[in-house]
This record gives structure tokens, sequence and C-alpha cells, in this order.
């Protein structure tokens, strides 16, 4: 009879029952998932159901493993909630490189806060946050949660696309009653769902995904543009007693002018302050004007995040007795008062912010974050910005320029464009006096007017009320070595396409440099381009140039008299489908007059373009480090 050692089957039992616990082992994830990322995400699945018109659950499932401290925010989940929004559950577990769980989330580690975003006056929303970073690397954190909606809106989106981040496996489903049928789509994928039906008589669609490598970005690319997405909205729906439909941009405009109904009434005193506003001016442009200007010194913006999710305006009566409102209220106040005033002005929501994705004009749905005001005024549009206390009359710059916005009429939504400025609104305009002496120093007066969107170059709008902040900037934007300020002046010019005028006495040191009898000198003073767009072999984006924009030096040298130049450049021309640049010299008793011009159109080109875009910006650069050498007669 064979014997059998019964430690060894004891402990073969052992350690079949612990390997049987281990969960998403890093072993498990395919080397080609672990290649240059800081995280793996090894499940991530989303399920929104439809219950009524009125009411949706979501369930979300997530497990990453994260290889370094760049990819700690996925350790980290946050749930909002608030008296429309329940969570009904929150779970969260990690696991050790092996697969083993070395913790559990404990409910005393649920942190349940107040949604305070350190600008909101207001807000009923509260969040429950969960973090479950670790020291050691690599670990996998497992994170489940439920969330009951007591009404229905948006619909999550869902997308799988990050860079340094990979995709194990994926789904997003859909579940709903077949009256209720969302509308959905797929952006960047081609994949058919997976139908079925509940036991209930809901239908439910389902996309799965496996195996994505990471997003690898593009310079000039169109950026977020291209990630895998899913995007739904309910078709039908109810939101805190308010009923609409996203079938059409009309009909959720309908809904939105529901929600603003009799929220446009003026006390007495304010519809006579109007009146006396108007007085002794005829235009719509004029009128329009008073009122901005009496709303920015009447008013300040505050985040109000109550009620109907944060999408109903306060009453325009009550933003008149605190003189506070956000962005909806604000623009609502705006358009009782031009009603007042016989203009007929629109609440129109828009999707703000310098980056902000566009609006797809083929969805409607919930695409929008901000609210601003539209005036018809002929063949053109007035846009006014209500949240700025600063911002000149009609000047919608980076923040909500060239996008679509819905504007809400009574008959519904209508999709308008806002403003295009052209690369001559947006100008770069600096006139230069240099003198330099044998030494290569000198003195520089300088003049430059920053028009347009370039009057916002980093952030210069917000610094010409304040002459500390000014000086700073120039600092930090006066591209010259070695130079000192003797003294500087800003002033804003406000206009619809605003500018701010730049005065600068400068002293530099050694800013042309000398070599036996000769002396160097860069022409461009202060607008070299120095980075060419590296090379990218197989690109696969477009070519996104996202700014119009124009710039034009004249720069004068003055150098001594016993200065002679022995080089000076033939005048430079480069034309392309992405802009012109042109620079020419002239020498005239001991004056150099260098004049520059660089105009380049926004735009998106196809990827082959790529390699004209670096040889345009290579001939530019080349063009623009350009040296005059001098030479001494005596």
């Amino acid at each position: 009879m064979k014997k059998f050692n019964l430690s060894l089957v004891f402990l073969i039992s052992a350690f079949s029952l612990f390997a049987g616990d281990l969960k998403y082992p890093v072993s498990a994830i395919p080397a080609e998932l672990k290649e240059n990322v800081d995280a793996v995400i090894r499940e991530d699945h989303m399920r929104f159901t439809i219950l009524d018109k009125n009411r949706a659950n979501f369930y979300a499932h997530m497990v990453i493993t994260i290889f370094n401290e760049n990819g700690n925010d996925y350790a980290s989940e946050t749930v909002l909630y608030s008296k429309l929004i329940k969570v009904i559950d929150i779970n969260g577990f990690v696991y050790n490189a092996e697969g083993k769980q070395i913790k559990k989330l404990k409910n005393s580690e649920i942190y349940d806060q107040s949604a305070f975003d350190g600008f909101s006056l207001y807000s009923d929303n509260r969040i429950k946050a969960i973090n479950l970073t670790q020291a050691t690397y690599p670990y996998t954190v497992e994170i489940e949660y439920e969330i009951e909606y007591k009404y229905l809106y948006a619909i999550p989106s869902s997308q799988w696309g990050h860079e340094k981040v990979s995709y194990q496996k994926a789904s997003y489903q859909l579940i709903f009653p077949p009256n209720l049928a969302p509308h959905y789509q797929l952006l960047n994928i081609d994949r058919t769902p997976a139908k079925a039906k509940t036991e209930d008589g809901k239908e439910s669609l389902t996309w799965t995904f496996e195996n994505i490598l990471p997003v690898k970005t593009e310079p000039y690319s169109p950026g977020r543009e291209l990630i895998p997405k899913i995007i739904a909205a309910p078709s039908v729906f109810e939101y805190d007693g308010y009923a609409g439909s996203m079938n059409s941009w009309q009909e959720y405009g309908l809904w939105n002018s529901a929600l603003n109904k009799d929220r446009d009434i003026l006390p007495d005193a304010t519809k006579q302050k109007v009146k006396s506003l108007l007085a002794g001016l005829t235009t719509t442009e004029q009128k329009a004007k008073a009122i901005y200007e009496y709303l920015q010194s009447k008013t300040r913006y505050v985040s109000i995040q109550l009620g109907i999710g944060g999408l109903q305006p306060f009453p325009a009566s009550m933003v008149d007795e605190t003189g506070y409102g956000d962005c909806k209220a604000l623009s609502n106040y705006a358009v009782a008062m031009l009603k007042e005033a016989g203009i007929k002005g629109y609440y129109t929501v828009i999707e703000a912010g310098e980056r902000a994705p566009a609006v797809k004009k083929d969805f409607p749905s919930h695409q929008f974050n901000h609210v601003v005001v539209s005036i018809p005024n002929g063949k053109d549009t007035l846009w006014l910005e209500c949240t700025s206390q600063t911002n000149p009359f009609g000047y919608q710059g980076t923040f909500t320029e060239d996008r679509w916005a819905l504007m809400i009429t009574e008959q519904g939504g209508k999709l308008v464009r806002t403003i295009n400025y052209t690369p001559e609104q947006n100008l770069q305009s600096r006139t230069a006096d240099v003198i330099l002496d044998a030494a290569g120093n000198g003195t520089a007066k300088i003049r430059t007017t920053e028009k347009g969107i370039q009057y916002e170059n980093d952030d210069l709008n917000f610094t010409l009320n304040n002459q500390e902040k000014q000086k700073k900037w120039l600092e930090r934007n006066t591209d010259i070595p070695n130079f000192s300020i003797n003294s500087f002046s800003m002033k804003e010019v406000r206009d619809k396409v605003p500018s701010a005028i730049i005065n600068l006495d400068l002293k530099l040191s050694r800013y042309a440099s000398v070599s036996g009898k000769r002396l160097f000198l860069s022409p461009n003073l202060m607008n070299k381009t120095t980075r060419v767009p590296p090379k990218v072999t197989e690109r696969k984006t477009d070519v996104v140039l996202r700014n119009n924009y124009l710039d034009y030096d004249t720069i004068k040298f003055t150098v001594p008299e016993n200065l002679y130049p022995e080089f000076m450049p033939e005048p430079v021309k480069i034309n392309s489908k992405f802009g012109e640049y042109s620079a020419s010299f002239q020498f005239d008793a001991g004056k150099v007059t260098y004049i520059r011009r660089m105009k380049m159109w926004k735009g998106r080109y196809p990827k082959e373009t790529y390699n004209d875009l670096i040889e345009f910006y290579k001939n530019v650069s080349k063009a623009d480090n350009i040296k005059l050498v001098f030479l001494n007669k005596t």
C-alpha cells in the first residue's frame, strides 16, 4: 500500500485555498498592456438603467492596477449626491501584486462632506469620497458603487482612451423600457451592441471591449475628439416635475424655456432705472451696452448649485435685490432688463472654456456648462458675458468664441455660432527704437498693442488694473535676455474687440555680441520662433491650428557711426496653407529697420500636411534667428 505524506497534503490544500482567494494578479495582465503605462484598467463596467421617465439607476465597477505615483489618481473616487440623488452603496478593496487582498474599505473611511468647490456661495450637493492610495507599487484597487436618481436628465458617457493608461476589459450597458429608449452615439469606434430582454420586459444594449492600448497624443492633434467614446441621452425625461424631450434641439430648448418662465419680473424701481439708462440712446448696441455696464457695476458672480441641478436661474427680482448670481441668474437678469428696454435678448447655453469640446450638432442633449446672452442685431449678433465685471461690452474671447451655442427662444432651441475673430482682430503690433553702443549695450523704447485674443496672453487682461501685477507680467513676457525696466505703462482700450497698449523703457545689457571688430545683432527683438514641431512617424491624426492671429513688428536699431553692415540678409517670404511670413531689413545712415509680419489661420488640415507644417516653422525659426553682422571701420 502506497503511503501519503499528510503534511504535504494539508500544505497543498491550504495553498490551493489561498490561491483561490487571489484576485487580479498583475501577472494576468497581457504584456503589451503593461508597456510604458502608469496604470492598467483591468475592469471598467458601467450600467445605466432607466426605470421611468423620472427615475434611473447607475452602477459602476472598476478595477485598476497602478504602477507608479502618476497613476494614484485612479485609486480615488468621488460620488455626488443630493436630495434627488441617493448613493445606495460604495465598496472598495486593495490587492497586492500577487492578487492578495490587503485592504477592505471601511464605512469610517468614506468621507462625507459638502460639495463646496471654493467659489460656490450655495450648494445642496454633497459628496462621498474614498481614497485607496498605497505606497508600494504595483497595487490594484477595486471600486464599485451604485446610485439612484430621482429624475431622468443626463446619462453618463463612457470613454476608453488615455495616455499611459490601457484597458483590459470594459463594457457599457443601457437598460430601458421600450417606450423610453434613449438615443446614443458611438464616437471613434465601430461596435455593434449585444441586445437582450430583461425579465421585467426592459431592453438592454451592451457594448464590450478588450485590450485597448493607450492613446498616443501627437502635436497639433484634435486631442479629446479622437478618444473612443459612447454618449447617450434620454429621448423623453422629467426633472423635478419639469417634463421634456431631447428628440430635437427645438424640443430641448422648449424645456429650458419652461424652466425660465415668469422669472424675468423686475421691480418698478429697476424698470425706471432702465429707462433712465437709455436717455439719449438710439441704437440697439448703445442701449445694450448701457444695460450691460450697469449690470457689471451692480452685480457680482457667485456659483449657486441649488434646486433643479443648478439648471434653473434664480428670479430676476432676487438678483436685483441681492446683487449677485451665477451665470444663469445674471444672464436671466440681463434678459429681463433688455426686455424692459424693448430689446430682444436671448438666454443662451454654451460649453465654455478655451479648449471646450465641440458641440455635437446631430445629438440633442445636455452638452453645456455656461449661460450667456445673445442679441440679434441686424446681420450681427451682440454677445454678453454676464459673469464678468471687467469684460468689455460684446467681447467673448477664448472663453466662448467660435463655437455652437443653443439660443433659447419661445419657439424652442436654436443652434447659433459665436464670434470667430479674424487674424487682423487678434493682432499683436509692436514698434521699438533701440539704441546700441559699441559694446552691444543699449536702451529700448517699445510700444506693443495686444488685441483680441492676444489681449488675453498669459492673463494680460486680468493685470490691467494692478500695477504690481503688470510689472510681474512684463518680467515674464518680455522675451529679451539681460534687460531691466526703467519705466512702463499699460492702457486698456475697451471695445468689442479690446486691446492693451503697453509702453516699455528698457535698459539692455550685452544685447548685441562683440567679437574683435565685429558686432553681431539679432534684429528680432522679442518675437522669435524657437520651437519647431517634432517629427512624427506614421502620423495618425489631422493637424489642428487653434488660433487666428497676426503679429507685426517694426524694430529700428541705431548703431554707432563707425559700424557698417558686413552682412545684411535678403528679404524673406514664406507662404503656406497654414500662414504667411515675411521679414525685411534696411540700412540707412547708421539705422537698421527690421520689419516682420506673421499671419496664421486656424483650421483643420489633413494628417499628410504635418511635414509641411514642420517645414514652415523650421523656415520661420531660421529667419527669426538670423543675425546681422556689423564691421568696425576704425
